[in-house]
């Protein structure tokens, strides 16, 4: 008996007359039909079984309620009870995503294990370890570092377009090297992301597509008269129902192809610069991140985006942070928002540096229409992004999907780079602040 890509031998079994039913179930032994409940060959669906040949990283994009989850943790599981992989990392957006999905969620890790080969669950040890040995030790994608020296066999990655921090990517991959095989699982619902991109043209990567449709037959009928039907047939429903890797954004103000062509390996000599900050309002888990973004002013008459610091952390920790960029850059000053926590910028900044000079701009104008100059200035090839391109991928990504009818309202990492690139080319009036007789100043410099 086998089954189309998008049903399940569990389905086709049922969708058979009763008599064909109990002619197959006869055929299984009684500890055979105990177990069944547990044999996710039989529950799949195709497309969410493990690909044969070979491959280094098994990319499952796939629409919400497709059931990513459930195919990650029973891969893990797989790998497990094959006895192949002993060390194995599981690794989700925030800790918290980690243990409440991918370990302890209704398709997580404990879930799919079977009462007579369940592992034991340590949250404070972030592992869980199973009687034949077996070591799955959890991280977060919001400390790289953690991942830096430990190294693994096998690995799952969940929604990886999310991630904050695209580097854990590559410290989880640099660990990847012991065994004869190392694999890994990605489990996302995709966005026009570079790290996406990069592991979509990777000939190492199989690549697996689904929709939140494969799956209708096990969603709640209330998911469908109301999320589906509101998004069916829009840009975000192709997205986040269909998986599709959507590269330009309607209304946005940047576009890929124009920010390939804004790099840099360096920059010439710099007249002034600025670090600029957007700060988060709150500092918990589920906060947005503080913008941090080190830019100057070159001789030349054109910006030059050096650094992209954002974070997630305690007030005197952004600001520690911007206050080391401020002595590393040499700037002339830290800019802040005073519409949104300027006063705040400005004292916890001065009580980890009273002599750093903190500089507060007033945002008279929405965000799309103070970013509108600055892009011009991109398309006119006037600003450029130096250094590894790598350190700007979350930036560049949240330039290229903001605009003013997409969700994210607290584009962070954009908002600090409007700020330092406003403070450096243009004027109060919102006029290019190098002027002809500048460019006289500027040749002469």
């Amino acid at each position: 008996m086998t089954a189309p890509q998008h049903e399940s031998l569990a389905a086709l079994l049922a969708s058979q007359s009763v008599a064909d039913q109990q002619s197959v179930l006869k055929t299984l032994k009684p500890n055979e039909i105990e177990r069944l409940e547990y044999e996710w060959a039989f529950w799949a669906r195709q497309n969410q079984l493990q690909p044969q040949g070979d491959y280094r990283t098994w990319l499952v994009l796939a629409g919400r309620g497709f059931g990513k989850t459930r195919v990650g943790a029973e891969t893990v599981r797989h790998w497990v009870e094959s006895g192949r992989y002993k060390r194995i990392a599981i690794v989700a957006r925030t800790s918290a995503d980690c243990r409440k999905v991918m370990v302890e969620g209704e398709s997580g890790i404990l879930a799919v294990c079977p009462p007579w080969n369940k592992p034991l669950y340590e949250p404070s040890q972030r592992s869980l370890t199973w009687p034949n040995g077996a070591l799955v030790t959890t991280y977060s994608a919001e400390d790289p570092k953690l991942l830096r020296g430990p190294q693994h066999d096998a690995c799952w990655a969940d929604e990886i377009a999310t991630w904050q921090r695209p580097e854990a990517w590559d410290m989880l991959m640099f660990g990847l090297r012991l065994g004869d095989d190392p694999r890994a699982v990605v489990t996302t619902t995709p966005t026009p992301s570079k790290l996406i991109k990069d592991l979509l043209a990777a000939t190492s990567t199989h690549v697996t597509r689904g929709s939140t449709y494969d799956n209708r037959a096990n969603l709640a009928p209330a998911f469908f008269s109301s999320i589906i039907t509101k998004y069916e047939g829009t840009r975000l429903g192709r997205q986040e129902l269909l998986a599709e890797v959507l590269d330009d954004v309607p209304g946005a103000l940047w576009t890929r192809a124009t920010l390939d062509a804004c790099r840099t390996e360096g920059h010439p000599d710099l007249m002034r610069l600025v670090v600029a900050i957007d700060p988060a309002v709150t500092s918990k888990e589920d906060s947005d991140c503080t913008g941090i973004v080190a830019a100057g002013l070159g001789i030349d008459g054109h910006g030059y985006v050096l650094a992209d610091l954002t974070c997630k952390m305690s007030p005197e920790g952004w600001a520690r942070r911007a206050v080391n960029a401020y002595y590393h850059y040499q700037a002339d000053c830290i800019v802040a928002e005073a519409n949104n926590g300027g006063d705040l910028v400005a004292s916890v900044i001065r009580s980890v540096d009273g002599n750093v000079p903190v500089e507060l701009v007033h945002a008279s104008r929405g965000k799309h229409t103070r970013a509108e100059p600055i892009a011009s200035f991109y398309e006119q090839n006037r600003v450029h992004h130096a250094g590894d391109g790598r350190n700007f991928d979350m930036l560049e990504d949240e330039m290229c999907n903001w605009s003013p009818s997409t969700h994210d309202a607290s584009p962070d990492r954009m908002d600090a780079l409007v700020w330092a690139l406003t403070k450096l080319l243009l004027d109060e009036a919102g006029q290019h602040i190098v002027t002809y007789e500048d460019r006289v100043q500027i040749s002469a410099y």
